[in-house]
């Protein structure tokens, strides 16, 4: 059997998709056997998406502290990224066209939207909140991922959700057979682990921060319900947020201005600090070093700041998302994401009682350790295996 697995997503700078694509990759070449693995993923297109993300993040900071009242006015550099990306992604598309043809089984699109083929085509499907919550995305992004992705859709023998109620949305919301939609965890990466007290501290002070503070990993956008977690945190007594000061890692978002505006005027005056994007090497001691993971999101397709900061031996205080406590398990101490007095009165408490938070680190690494990219590799070649094996049919 031959795959083709469509590799652009974890080209340059990698988010949540981007590390799904590469791991998968990696655990599936290394278990394939005879079976071919090919990611397509040309060094030009790799340099035209570093080209384009750097472009774009020089021109976005302005756009995290305009008004939310309307939409951003399109500048003439806006209009030519624009084109640049069009041209960049016809062409990535023709090269891909081209290399479909050579004799490969099966086409898998780790990112939603598959290129059109005439192989028989997986897709995996990390959450569907562009389609069930349109309110958290610009309006061009969900009129143009609703018109792209049911269309692509129908192209689909099969579809990959990361949890199991990522899975009955696919199936409920999307009209899918359950037989042609399957759950695949996603796994944790091995440098998330417990690091030495030593190795921490290093890494903390060169990252310039204290050593023990609360921890918020994941862009700031409204899905991720930043400002739940400010003025609950605001709103604890100074001598707790002295002991125990707020730290957000993660770039500006989309629609971020609420936020921006309130860091600047309030939260950064109570020990809030905004440290953006952490180099992937660093994050590992950045979970170390925190009192607790406080993820107040409103929705996940899985999670993974929870699970990472589980296997670096830490505490988890999270949303009672669904996907969420799914994968938390049990592990975590849950919190309605709208309850601005829960929050509070979590986060004051695994400052001050040691008892708790010894309770909630204890057996974390374990727990996060049934979570592999080894199984995700697995589970997805058995998906490849029975679409590949079996009678075709169509997702839509």
């Amino acid at each position: 059997m031959r795959i083709l697995i469509n590799g652009l997503a974890a080209a340059g700078v990698r988010t949540g998709v981007g590390h799904y694509t590469a791991e998968l990759v990696h655990g599936l070449q290394a278990i394939a056997g005879a079976d071919d693995v090919v990611c397509f993923q040309p060094d030009w297109a790799r340099t035209l998406k570093r080209n384009w993300t750097r472009l774009r993040g020089w021109m976005q900071p302005a756009s995290r502290t305009r008004s939310v009242a309307g939409p951003p006015t399109r500048s003439w550099p806006h209009h030519l990224l624009d084109s640049f990306k069009r041209v960049g992604l016809w062409m990535y598309e023709q090269r891909f066209r081209a290399l479909s043809r050579r004799g490969f089984d099966l086409y898998h699109e780790p990112n939603f939207i598959p290129l059109a083929s005439r192989l028989p085509t997986v897709t995996t499907v990390l959450d569907l909140s562009v389609l069930l919550h349109p309110q958290w995305h610009p309006a061009d992004r969900v009129m143009d991922f609703e018109r792209r992705f049911h269309a692509g859709l129908k192209q689909c023998a099969h579809v990959i959700a990361i949890s199991d109620h990522c899975r009955r949305e696919a199936i409920d919301g999307l009209g899918l057979a359950p037989h042609i939609v399957s759950r695949t965890y996603m796994g944790v990466r091995s440098h998330f682990r417990p690091l030495s007290a030593d190795t921490v501290r290093e890494r903390l002070e060169a990252l310039n921060l204290p050593p023990s503070y609360l921890l918020h990993v994941g862009t700031i956008e409204p899905r991720k319900n930043l400002m739940t977690l400010l003025r609950a945190y605001c709103d604890l007594p100074s001598e707790l947020r002295d002991r125990c000061p707020l730290v957000l890692v993660g770039g500006w978002g989309w629609n971020s201005a609420d936020v921006h505006h309130f860091l600047q005027s309030t939260a950064k005056d109570r020990n809030v600090r905004h440290v953006g994007y952490v180099a992937e090497d660093d994050l590992p001691a950045v979970y170390n070093g925190a009192r607790a993971l406080v993820f107040p999101t409103h929705y996940e397709g899985f999670g993974m700041p929870t699970v990472e900061m589980m296997a670096c031996g830490g505490a988890v205080i999270a949303s009672t998302a669904a996907a969420v406590a799914e994968v938390v398990a049990g592990r975590g101490y849950l919190v309605d994401p709208l309850d601005v007095q829960g929050w509070r009165d979590a986060m004051a408490r695994i400052i001050q009682d040691n008892d708790w938070h010894a309770a909630m680190c204890e057996g974390g690494p374990a727990f996060a350790a049934r979570f592999t990219w080894e199984r995700c590799a697995a589970d997805t070649l058995a998906a490849y295996r029975a679409v590949v094996g079996g009678t075709v049919r169509h997702a839509a």
